[in-house]
């Protein structure tokens, strides 16, 4: 993906990832020698998980713990103003899951060949695919449970509405009929 980051501005993207996924990528920044400009990688929580300042290029690898938004953000500052300063080329290259792990090195060990090593990656692949599912199934039959319970209780408060509107309805009948026979309206 690339991008372009305006002086003295902020760049942030976002990605919802689950718990337990590899995290890497790889980033660059063109040359602007009157510009500096900082990368921060941070949760929801805004705990740190990778930082770097006056940022080139370089790459960066994480663990998450928790499925959680991931934040990055490409901050960039001038002391010269935006108005001679051109913007920054930003491209970044983000992987997670099984699309980051490099099996390279045990494919190597266990002597596999490039088609064996492409049907590894391609388990690893539809095993996080399965992860993704079951996580799925596990939030609709949370959901289904939530929107049961948020039916039974909008029955309840529907039926005491219902009892409570009736009961004023007879009880205004009643008054105004004894009103009515102490005005002499009617017998």
């Amino acid at each position: 993906m690339s991008f372009y980051l305006p002086v003295n501005s902020v760049k942030c993207l976002r990605e919802d990832i689950h718990r337990n996924v590899l995290v890497t990528g790889e980033y660059e920044l063109s040359e602007e020698p009157r510009t500096t400009t900082n990368l921060k990688i941070t949760d929801s929580f805004g705990s740190m998980l990778y930082t770097k300042q006056n940022a080139t290029q370089g790459k960066f690898s994480f663990t998450t713990e928790n499925r959680d938004t991931f934040e990055i953000c490409f901050f960039s500052r001038s002391p010269m103003g935006s108005r001679r300063v051109e913007d920054q080329l930003v491209t970044l290259n983000m992987k997670h899951g099984a699309e980051a792990k490099d099996d390279k090195e045990t494919d190597q060990l266990e002597k596999l060949t490039p088609l064996e090593a492409k049907l590894r990656q391609i388990e690893h692949l539809s095993l996080s695919i399965a992860d993704g599912y079951v996580y799925v199934k596990k939030r609709e039959k949370e959901m289904r449970s939530t929107n049961a319970s948020t039916n039974t209780r909008v029955l309840f408060l529907s039926i005491t509405s219902i009892c409570c509107l009736s009961a004023l309805a007879i009880w205004q009948v009643f008054y105004l009929r004894q009103f009515f026979k102490t005005r002499k309206l009617i017998e």
